[in-house]
């Protein structure tokens, strides 16, 4: 195999799964988790605060 094939390999997509064993998983492997992870919060505290605040616009609506 030659350097340029292996630069077209596709890499493997990090994923997580809560509660598994993270004794075989490498230092720079569980830095990967950790941003994974990170971000998933991030987006359903953004997803969470849009459905608030629909839900508050909904709110004020309906009591006029």
């Amino acid at each position: 195999m030659s350097i340029d094939e292996a630069d077209t390999k596709p890499k493997r997509k990090v994923s997580h799964e809560i509660g598994q064993d993270l004794s075989a998983i490498s230092v720079d492997e569980l830095g990967e988790r950790v941003t994974l992870l990170e971000a998933e919060i991030a987006r359903l505290q953004d997803e969470q605060r849009r459905k608030l605040a629909s839900r508050e616009a909904a709110g004020t609506f309906f009591k006029l």
